[in-house]
């Protein structure tokens, strides 16, 4: 939960470094710009980038100036994220020295044998800890699992496919959101949002933090997809509330925060933390953040605005039927697993 913590905190400060180098208006000033210079072009590209239904409202607030002095210093701040980034590479290349994890001479063997080769001892033998990346994939590993087992690692891939989808969603499309009808916020209060929402994420992951080490997974995760769906149900109710649409996003925030984190952890303690579940859940958390942003933004873009929020709402539910579905699975295969321990011990009390 820590580390999920940082990243959180990391999309929160990017947009708060990068905002005092942003113009208020134009990136270009114009030279000698004339009306005859591709303007039905660039009309076309103004109404493109206002949105769909920028007809409503005017779109001369958008003038792309394409030649003229750069008055925009944006690469400052990209500039300072990597200072700001810098200490980690050092701190990481101080530490393999520390450890003499890196090679001085060509006849040091290489950073991977220099561990002790646990690769073939008999603790690998039920695929639990660390191993090969496609360790998990070997027949011999997944020889002898119940469907259940493969049926859970479906589930929370799924679960988290949704939800990471919905964070890069809602931070990617709720600009575009606000800015259109029938809303119409102003461009500095809807560039707010997105601070605000990670924000949010942030001091949720962090409260959970204390909330993790007293209430169990299951009880997490059902009042955070619960939570996730009452408020983007709320957010289509009152839709047309500049108020609400920032409440809205911040109790967003702090209810999808914990999700990815908590179905990781309620995963690996259903399997007895096996090394595949991490791989599946990380994957399907980065394929789902894609992937839905593609989806969405493609919805967005035929069937306007409104449509982000009634999407979003849409894969919430799935994602909440999905984690009652995991829920009866683990039942199924705690079971299975009690059932097959007793018949274990039935038999080696026969045979003693």
């Amino acid at each position: 939960m820590a580390l999920h913590f940082f990243i959180g905190l990391g999309a929160l400060v990017s947009p708060l470094v990068v905002d005092p180098f942003l113009a208020e208006d134009s990136c270009v000033l114009s030279a000698n710009w004339t009306a005859n210079s591709s303007s039905s072009d660039l009309e076309h590209l103004r109404n493109t980038l206002a949105g769909h239904g920028s007809a409503l409202h005017n779109t001369s607030q958008y003038p792309l100036y394409t030649e003229g002095i750069v008055i925009t210093r944006v690469s400052y701040a990209f500039w300072i994220m990597a200072i700001i980034n810098l200490p980690v590479p050092v701190a990481v290349l101080v530490l393999m020295f520390h450890e003499r994890l890196v090679s001085c001479s060509k006849s040091s063997p290489p950073l991977l044998e220099k561990e002790p080769n646990i690769s073939s001892s008999p603790a690998r033998d039920d695929g639990q800890g660390h191993g090969g990346v496609f360790d998990c994939c070997r027949r011999n590993n997944l020889r002898g699992h119940p469907a259940t087992f493969f049926i859970i690692h479906a589930l929370g891939g799924a679960i988290v496919f949704i939800t990471d989808g919905i964070i890069g969603c809602y931070a990617g499309f709720v600009y575009t959101y606000a800015v259109s009808p029938p809303l119409l916020m102003g461009h500095k209060t809807a560039g707010c949002l997105d601070s605000v929402f990670w924000a949010s994420v942030t001091a949720g992951r962090l409260s959970f933090i204390f909330f993790s080490s007293r209430y169990t997974a299951p009880i997490l995760l059902t009042i955070s997809l619960a939570g996730v769906i009452l408020v983007q149900c709320l957010l289509l109710i009152f839709y047309t509330s500049h108020v609400f649409l920032f409440i809205g996003t911040s109790v967003l925030g702090l209810s999808v925060s914990s999700v990815f984190p908590s179905i990781l952890a309620f995963t690996e303690d259903i399997l007895d933390y096996k090394g595949c579940a991490t791989t599946v859940l990380v994957t399907s958390a980065s394929t789902g953040e894609m992937a839905l942003q593609l989806l969405v933004g493609s919805v967005i873009n035929s069937k306007g605005s409104y449509s982000f929020l009634l999407c979003t709402t849409i894969t919430s539910f799935i994602s909440f039927c999905l984690f009652q579905l995991l829920l009866y699975t683990h039942r199924v295969h705690r079971n299975h697993q009690t059932g097959h321990s007793k018949l274990n011990c039935e038999r080696r009390g026969s045979f003693g």
